[in-house]
């Protein structure tokens, strides 16, 4: 875990010097998106954390996004990696559209609680949760997709976005599919 840390990290740094040369050149870069690098915070239902997105040079308006995020309900995290293909909203000036897929590895500690019906006594809403406690750590792995709109503040060096995130899981021998939405807000330059 501490090498996917790691390397993630200098993967982030290796876009953010790459992304301060490009401008210092004065290209034209991000493809229209306002940006070339972005570094910010995501705050999601599932996942929550560190979010780098960084435009391709070119103007197809294609971004790498990697995500580093914390997973509290299983107590775990996980690192994304995303390719998107950004689309400028016509009327709007600054607003951008995106879509994309990319793939997760993290790892979980067990632990899971399930109902038990014995327990109910009859009322109706009322059940009881019975823990099994493992502090053994799990390997997880998926797929993700990715839907979006984000806003380049004109004047501002930010960008806020929402975005749908639907991600196919492997856990522990289980398979899940699972809806996650967030709010990000990234510095850019």
């Amino acid at each position: 875990m501490k090498r996917l840390v790691l390397i993630s990290l200098f993967l982030g740094l290796l876009g953010c010097v790459e992304g301060a040369y490009a401008q210092s050149k004065k290209k034209s870069s991000g493809g229209g998106a306002g940006y070339t690098t972005g570094i910010g915070l995501r705050g999601g239902g599932w996942s929550s954390g560190l979010s780098v997105k960084h435009f391709l040079s070119g103007k197809n308006n294609v971004a790498f996004e990697g995500l580093l995020t914390r997973e509290y309900a299983a107590r775990g995290g996980r690192l994304t990696l995303m390719l998107e293909k950004h689309l400028p909203v016509y009327d709007f000036k600054g607003l951008q559209f995106y879509y994309g897929a990319g793939a997760h590895v993290g790892s979980y500690r067990g632990r899971y609680y399930f109902t038990d019906e014995r327990f109910r006594r009859g009322k109706k809403y009322d059940y009881y949760y019975i823990y099994r406690n493992d502090d053994t750590n799990y390997l997880v792995g998926g797929a993700d997709l990715i839907l979006g709109l984000e806003y380049k503040m004109e004047d501002l060096p930010f960008v806020i976005g929402v975005d749908y995130k639907p991600f196919f899981e492997v856990f522990d021998g289980y398979t899940g599919f699972y809806n996650d939405a967030a709010v990000n807000l990234r510095f850019v330059f």
